[in-house]
Protein backbone atom coordinates (compact mmCIF):
# COMPACT_ATOMS: atom_id res chain seq x y z
CA UNK A 1 0.00 0.00 0.00
CA UNK A 2 1.40 3.53 -1.06
CA UNK A 3 -0.10 6.73 -1.55
CA UNK A 4 -3.82 5.39 -0.62
CA UNK A 5 -2.92 2.81 -3.64
CA UNK A 6 -2.66 -1.05 -4.26
CA UNK A 7 -0.14 -1.77 -6.83
CA UNK A 8 -0.95 -5.23 -8.58
CA UNK A 9 2.07 -6.89 -10.70
CA UNK A 10 1.67 -9.97 -12.74
CA UNK A 11 1.52 -11.14 -16.66
CA UNK A 12 -1.52 -10.19 -18.47
CA UNK A 13 -3.39 -13.30 -19.73
CA UNK A 14 -6.00 -11.02 -21.46
CA UNK A 15 -4.77 -9.12 -24.65
CA UNK A 16 -6.11 -5.81 -25.06
CA UNK A 17 -5.14 -2.23 -26.28
CA UNK A 18 -3.04 -1.41 -23.97
CA UNK A 19 -1.20 -4.58 -22.76
CA UNK A 20 0.02 -7.54 -25.23
CA UNK A 21 -1.11 -11.30 -24.25
CA UNK A 22 1.65 -12.85 -21.68
CA UNK A 23 3.65 -9.08 -20.93
CA UNK A 24 3.94 -7.93 -17.60
CA UNK A 25 2.36 -5.23 -16.21
CA UNK A 26 1.41 -3.43 -13.09
CA UNK A 27 -1.96 -2.21 -12.67
CA UNK A 28 -2.54 0.48 -9.95
CA UNK A 29 -6.07 0.31 -8.09
CA UNK A 30 -6.87 3.96 -5.98
CA UNK A 31 -9.78 4.91 -3.36
CA UNK A 32 -13.35 3.95 -5.34
CA UNK A 33 -11.70 2.78 -8.33
CA UNK A 34 -14.21 0.12 -9.57
CA UNK A 35 -12.86 -3.41 -10.10
CA UNK A 36 -13.56 -7.19 -10.42
CA UNK A 37 -12.20 -9.60 -8.48
CA UNK A 38 -12.89 -13.03 -10.11
CA UNK A 39 -12.00 -16.28 -8.13
CA UNK A 40 -12.81 -19.83 -8.78
CA UNK A 41 -14.35 -20.48 -5.55
CA UNK A 42 -15.40 -18.23 -2.38
CA UNK A 43 -15.38 -20.09 0.89
CA UNK A 44 -17.06 -18.67 4.01
CA UNK A 45 -14.40 -16.97 5.74
CA UNK A 46 -13.48 -14.42 2.04
CA UNK A 47 -16.94 -13.81 1.96
CA UNK A 48 -16.55 -12.89 5.87
CA UNK A 49 -13.59 -10.59 4.93
CA UNK A 50 -14.97 -8.72 1.94
CA UNK A 51 -18.69 -8.12 3.95
CA UNK A 52 -16.30 -6.65 6.63
CA UNK A 53 -14.54 -4.07 4.38
CA UNK A 54 -17.93 -2.59 1.91
CA UNK A 55 -19.77 -2.27 5.30
CA UNK A 56 -17.79 -0.16 7.94
CA UNK A 57 -20.28 -0.65 10.70
CA UNK A 58 -19.26 -4.37 10.85
CA UNK A 59 -15.41 -2.69 12.31
CA UNK A 60 -17.04 0.36 14.56
CA UNK A 61 -16.99 -1.44 18.02
CA UNK A 62 -17.84 1.68 19.92
CA UNK A 63 -20.90 3.89 19.96
CA UNK A 64 -21.50 7.22 21.03
CA UNK A 65 -24.04 9.40 22.15
CA UNK A 66 -23.73 13.27 22.82
CA UNK A 67 -26.52 15.28 23.87
CA UNK A 68 -27.75 17.69 25.37
CA UNK A 69 -31.78 19.09 25.72
CA UNK A 70 -33.23 18.79 22.18
CA UNK A 71 -30.06 17.66 20.64
CA UNK A 72 -28.24 13.98 20.65
CA UNK A 73 -26.06 12.62 17.70
CA UNK A 74 -25.59 8.72 17.34
CA UNK A 75 -22.46 7.67 16.17
CA UNK A 76 -20.59 4.90 15.50
CA UNK A 77 -16.42 4.52 15.53
CA UNK A 78 -14.23 2.69 14.29
CA UNK A 79 -10.56 2.73 14.20
CA UNK A 80 -10.01 4.76 10.76
CA UNK A 81 -13.50 6.96 10.80
CA UNK A 82 -16.30 8.04 12.33
CA UNK A 83 -19.72 7.52 11.18
CA UNK A 84 -23.17 9.99 12.28
CA UNK A 85 -25.67 6.92 11.99
CA UNK A 86 -28.34 9.58 13.70
CA UNK A 87 -29.39 12.91 14.46
CA UNK A 88 -32.19 13.55 16.70
CA UNK A 89 -33.90 17.02 16.89
CA UNK A 90 -36.54 17.83 19.30
CA UNK A 91 -38.37 20.96 21.18
CA UNK A 92 -38.62 20.35 24.94
CA UNK A 93 -40.59 23.40 26.81
CA UNK A 94 -38.06 24.78 28.97
CA UNK A 95 -38.36 25.01 33.05
CA UNK A 96 -40.25 28.54 34.02
CA UNK A 97 -41.73 29.77 36.87
CA UNK A 98 -45.49 29.96 36.00
CA UNK A 99 -45.11 26.82 33.28
CA UNK A 100 -46.55 23.16 34.17
CA UNK A 101 -43.16 21.10 35.02
CA UNK A 102 -45.42 17.95 33.12
CA UNK A 103 -44.48 19.83 29.71
CA UNK A 104 -40.57 20.01 30.02
CA UNK A 105 -41.09 16.05 31.63
CA UNK A 106 -43.50 15.17 28.47
CA UNK A 107 -40.85 16.18 26.09
CA UNK A 108 -37.76 14.94 27.53
CA UNK A 109 -39.27 12.33 27.39
CA UNK A 110 -40.09 12.24 23.69
CA UNK A 111 -37.04 13.11 23.65
CA UNK A 112 -35.12 10.13 25.53
CA UNK A 113 -37.38 7.89 23.60
CA UNK A 114 -36.34 8.82 19.77
CA UNK A 115 -32.84 8.45 21.14
CA UNK A 116 -33.54 5.10 22.58
CA UNK A 117 -35.12 3.81 18.96
CA UNK A 118 -31.94 5.76 17.52
CA UNK A 119 -29.91 3.02 19.83
CA UNK A 120 -31.96 0.10 19.02
CA UNK A 121 -32.18 0.74 15.00
CA UNK A 122 -28.45 1.64 14.29
CA UNK A 123 -26.41 -0.29 17.31
CA UNK A 124 -25.12 -3.74 16.36
CA UNK A 125 -24.70 -4.64 20.12
CA UNK A 126 -22.80 -8.14 18.90
CA UNK A 127 -20.14 -5.76 17.69
CA UNK A 128 -20.39 -2.93 19.79
CA UNK A 129 -18.32 -3.08 22.93
CA UNK A 130 -18.41 0.06 24.52
CA UNK A 131 -21.11 3.00 24.32
CA UNK A 132 -20.38 6.38 25.25
CA UNK A 133 -23.36 8.59 26.97
CA UNK A 134 -22.19 11.92 27.58
CA UNK A 135 -23.61 15.59 27.99
CA UNK A 136 -23.45 18.71 29.78
CA UNK A 137 -24.70 18.98 33.39
CA UNK A 138 -26.68 15.21 34.35
CA UNK A 139 -28.89 14.79 31.26
CA UNK A 140 -26.62 12.00 30.46
CA UNK A 141 -27.24 10.55 33.76
CA UNK A 142 -31.09 11.17 33.59
CA UNK A 143 -31.25 9.28 29.85
CA UNK A 144 -29.16 6.36 31.65
CA UNK A 145 -32.02 5.98 34.10
CA UNK A 146 -34.69 6.09 31.60
CA UNK A 147 -33.12 4.00 28.97
CA UNK A 148 -33.06 1.08 31.66
CA UNK A 149 -36.28 1.64 33.87
CA UNK A 150 -38.25 1.51 30.03
CA UNK A 151 -35.80 -1.52 29.34
CA UNK A 152 -37.40 -3.61 32.42
CA UNK A 153 -40.54 -2.37 31.76
CA UNK A 154 -40.91 -3.47 28.30
CA UNK A 155 -38.27 -6.31 28.50
CA UNK A 156 -35.69 -5.41 25.94
CA UNK A 157 -33.49 -7.64 26.31
CA UNK A 158 -30.92 -5.97 23.72
CA UNK A 159 -30.63 -3.41 26.49
CA UNK A 160 -30.70 -5.22 29.79
CA UNK A 161 -28.09 -7.82 28.54
CA UNK A 162 -25.64 -5.10 27.64
CA UNK A 163 -26.24 -2.64 30.49
CA UNK A 164 -22.22 -2.89 31.28
CA UNK A 165 -21.31 -1.79 27.81
CA UNK A 166 -22.34 1.43 28.69
CA UNK A 167 -20.17 4.28 30.18
CA UNK A 168 -21.41 8.22 31.45
CA UNK A 169 -19.06 11.16 30.16
CA UNK A 170 -19.27 14.87 30.67
CA UNK A 171 -19.52 16.65 27.28
CA UNK A 172 -19.45 20.71 26.65
CA UNK A 173 -22.45 20.78 24.89
CA UNK A 174 -24.11 17.92 22.10
CA UNK A 175 -23.03 18.71 19.66
CA UNK A 176 -20.60 17.04 16.84
CA UNK A 177 -17.53 18.84 17.95
CA UNK A 178 -17.96 17.85 21.24
CA UNK A 179 -16.88 14.08 20.40
CA UNK A 180 -13.33 15.27 19.64
CA UNK A 181 -13.56 15.95 23.38
CA UNK A 182 -15.16 12.88 24.93
CA UNK A 183 -12.62 10.67 23.10
CA UNK A 184 -9.16 12.20 24.66
CA UNK A 185 -10.85 11.81 28.45
CA UNK A 186 -8.16 9.87 29.75
CA UNK A 187 -10.97 7.49 31.07
CA UNK A 188 -12.42 7.16 27.68
CA UNK A 189 -8.83 6.83 26.03
CA UNK A 190 -8.57 3.67 28.78
CA UNK A 191 -11.93 2.06 28.49
CA UNK A 192 -11.72 2.18 24.53
CA UNK A 193 -8.51 0.37 24.48
CA UNK A 194 -10.04 -1.97 25.93
CA UNK A 195 -12.92 -2.98 23.16
CA UNK A 196 -11.07 -3.81 20.30
CA UNK A 197 -11.45 -7.76 20.29
CA UNK A 198 -11.75 -7.52 23.92
CA UNK A 199 -13.96 -10.73 23.74
CA UNK A 200 -11.77 -12.54 22.18
CA UNK A 201 -9.13 -11.88 24.94
CA UNK A 202 -11.40 -12.83 27.42
CA UNK A 203 -12.15 -16.03 25.41
CA UNK A 204 -8.84 -16.96 24.97
CA UNK A 205 -8.45 -16.23 29.10
CA UNK A 206 -11.51 -18.40 29.61
CA UNK A 207 -9.92 -21.26 27.27
CA UNK A 208 -6.23 -21.23 29.29
CA UNK A 209 -8.22 -21.00 33.01
CA UNK A 210 -10.39 -24.09 31.36
CA UNK A 211 -6.71 -25.60 30.19
CA UNK A 212 -5.57 -25.28 33.88
CA UNK A 213 -8.53 -26.42 36.02
CA UNK A 214 -10.60 -28.88 33.39
CA UNK A 215 -7.85 -29.72 30.82
CA UNK A 216 -10.41 -31.83 28.91
CA UNK A 217 -12.42 -30.00 27.92
CA UNK A 218 -9.57 -27.59 26.14
CA UNK A 219 -7.79 -28.88 22.93
CA UNK A 220 -5.30 -27.21 20.92
CA UNK A 221 -3.80 -28.22 17.74
CA UNK A 222 -5.35 -29.31 14.69
CA UNK A 223 -5.16 -32.98 15.09
CA UNK A 224 -7.01 -32.51 18.58
CA UNK A 225 -9.61 -29.91 17.49
CA UNK A 226 -10.41 -31.61 14.42
CA UNK A 227 -11.00 -34.81 15.96
CA UNK A 228 -13.46 -32.93 18.58
CA UNK A 229 -14.77 -31.64 15.69
CA UNK A 230 -15.66 -35.08 14.51
CA UNK A 231 -17.50 -35.47 17.64
CA UNK A 232 -19.52 -32.56 17.56
CA UNK A 233 -18.18 -31.78 20.68
CA UNK A 234 -16.35 -27.83 20.39
CA UNK A 235 -18.66 -25.23 22.09
CA UNK A 236 -16.03 -22.08 21.11
CA UNK A 237 -13.31 -22.72 18.41
CA UNK A 238 -10.68 -20.02 18.76
CA UNK A 239 -8.69 -19.18 15.76
CA UNK A 240 -6.19 -16.83 14.42
CA UNK A 241 -6.81 -15.31 10.83
CA UNK A 242 -2.85 -15.51 10.26
CA UNK A 243 -4.04 -19.33 9.51
CA UNK A 244 -5.99 -18.18 6.62
CA UNK A 245 -3.14 -16.76 5.02
CA UNK A 246 -1.26 -19.96 4.85
CA UNK A 247 0.43 -20.17 1.45
CA UNK A 248 -0.48 -23.87 1.59
CA UNK A 249 -4.54 -23.85 -0.38
CA UNK A 250 -5.37 -27.54 1.48
CA UNK A 251 -4.17 -26.08 4.85
CA UNK A 252 -6.53 -23.00 4.57
CA UNK A 253 -9.08 -24.50 3.11
CA UNK A 254 -8.79 -27.23 6.30
CA UNK A 255 -9.44 -23.86 8.59
CA UNK A 256 -12.15 -22.94 6.56
CA UNK A 257 -14.37 -26.30 6.97
CA UNK A 258 -13.50 -26.34 10.77
CA UNK A 259 -14.86 -22.64 10.86
CA UNK A 260 -17.94 -23.91 8.95
CA UNK A 261 -18.35 -27.31 10.76
CA UNK A 262 -18.49 -25.45 13.97
CA UNK A 263 -20.90 -23.21 13.05
CA UNK A 264 -22.91 -25.48 11.50
CA UNK A 265 -23.28 -27.19 14.59
CA UNK A 266 -24.49 -24.08 16.43
CA UNK A 267 -20.72 -23.58 17.85
CA UNK A 268 -19.51 -20.06 18.73
CA UNK A 269 -16.16 -19.14 16.37
CA UNK A 270 -13.56 -16.45 17.52
CA UNK A 271 -11.26 -15.51 14.97
CA UNK A 272 -8.79 -13.13 16.44
CA UNK A 273 -6.62 -10.21 14.53
CA UNK A 274 -3.26 -11.39 14.68
CA UNK A 275 -2.14 -7.31 14.42
CA UNK A 276 -4.61 -7.59 18.14
CA UNK A 277 -2.62 -8.61 21.52
CA UNK A 278 -5.42 -12.21 21.72
CA UNK A 279 -3.79 -13.55 18.33
CA UNK A 280 -0.31 -12.74 18.90
CA UNK A 281 -0.29 -16.68 19.40
CA UNK A 282 -1.28 -17.76 16.29
CA UNK A 283 -3.05 -21.09 16.95
CA UNK A 284 -6.05 -22.99 17.30
CA UNK A 285 -7.96 -23.89 20.46
CA UNK A 286 -11.26 -25.04 21.54
CA UNK A 287 -13.27 -25.43 24.80
CA UNK A 288 -15.90 -28.50 24.66
CA UNK A 289 -19.56 -28.75 25.75
CA UNK A 290 -18.73 -31.89 27.85
CA UNK A 291 -15.82 -34.63 28.85
CA UNK A 292 -14.01 -36.01 25.82
CA UNK A 293 -10.78 -37.64 25.62
CA UNK A 294 -9.36 -37.80 22.26
CA UNK A 295 -6.49 -39.85 23.44
CA UNK A 296 -8.48 -43.01 23.68
CA UNK A 297 -9.66 -42.20 19.81
CA UNK A 298 -6.54 -42.07 18.61
CA UNK A 299 -7.58 -43.55 15.25
CA UNK A 300 -9.12 -39.71 14.54
CA UNK A 301 -5.61 -38.20 15.57
CA UNK A 302 -2.91 -40.37 14.16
Amino acid sequence: MKSSAVYLKGRNVQENQFVKMGAYHTLQVSINDKFTISKAEWDSVNIMLVEQAADPTQQADVAAVIMHEGLAYVFLITSTTTLVRAKIETIIAKKRPGLPVTQHEKGLTRFFDQIMQALERHIRFDIVKCVLVASPGFLREQFFEYLFQTAQKQEKRLFLDNKGKFMLVHASSGHKHALKEILTNPLVMSKMSNTKAAAEVQALEDFYQMLKTDPSRSFYGVKHVEAAMNAMAIETLLISDALFRSRNIEERRRYVALVDAVKESQGTVRIFSSLHISGERKGLYCVLLFLYNCFYHHVLIS
